[in-house]
């Protein structure tokens, strides 16, 4: 009865209108989440919204940095840009240094089919105009069978199961959330490939909440600041 009830639950999430999900965060102009690792906060990741009538902007900064005995043994930083028009995504670009190798990402869109077309520095070519761009702030993505690395343009086929609902607590607010794992649907990964992620969307706003994995020790993304 239970997973019943939770397929349920999940299918009505699932049957919102695709082109709003962009416009659930209207309301929004900042998102700040405080990144964890093993319970230690190393660094950020922030989200910058800017609208122009139809059309929205988001831009986004990830850094942290993993030290011992005053040493850094890890760094890394990304910054990307998201667009989309009239709530469609538009394109994406991205640039990252991960402890000091680079990365990038560059998406346009086929004007003739409307597909993706990926320039990165792990894939390059055309896909289905149905994938996302692995950014997590936007809820569309428990609809999608792939994403795309915002990192390198990788491919990752993925499959979302929907946990339950379940109250949360981030420094003094308790939400009310929607719990979703998203991993990897392709079996013949290498460990370090496979996404295995559990995500937390609050029920009613669809604003992404946190974020926890393990790789190399616990990860955790906690929201910290909105605007």
């Amino acid at each position: 009865m239970k997973k019943y009830l939770l397929s349920i639950a999940l299918i009505f999430f699932l049957s919102l209108d695709i082109n709003a999900h962009v416009d659930h965060y209207s309301k929004y102009n900042y998102l700040e989440y405080e990144l964890f690792r093993n319970n230690k906060s190393i660094g950020y990741h922030k989200y910058n919204f800017k609208r122009n009538g139809s059309n929205l902007i988001v831009d986004n900064e990830v850094s942290f940095k993993i030290t011992k005995l005053g040493v850094d043994l890890y760094k890394y930083f990304a910054k990307g840009v998201e667009k989309y028009e009239n709530g469609i995504f538009s394109g994406f670009n991205s640039k990252t240094n991960q402890n000091k190798k680079e990365k990038y990402v560059n998406i346009t869109i086929d004007q003739s089919d409307k597909d993706l077309i990926i320039d990165g520095s792990s894939f390059k070519g055309k896909v289905n105009k149905d994938l996302i761009i692995g950014t997590w702030w936007n809820h569309e993505i428990v609809q999608k069978k792939a994403q795309i690395s915002a990192v390198s343009g990788r491919i990752i086929e993925q499959k979302v199961e929907f946990k339950g609902k379940e109250e949360i607590k981030i420094g003094d607010k308790v939400y009310k959330t929607l719990r979703f794992n998203f991993s990897s649907s392709d079996p013949s990964l290498s460990k370090d490939k496979k996404l295995n992620t559990e995500i937390w969307y609050e029920e009613k706003s669809y604003l992404w909440v946190k974020a926890a994995f393990d790789k190399t020790g616990y990860w955790e993304y906690r929201l910290k600041k909105v605007k």
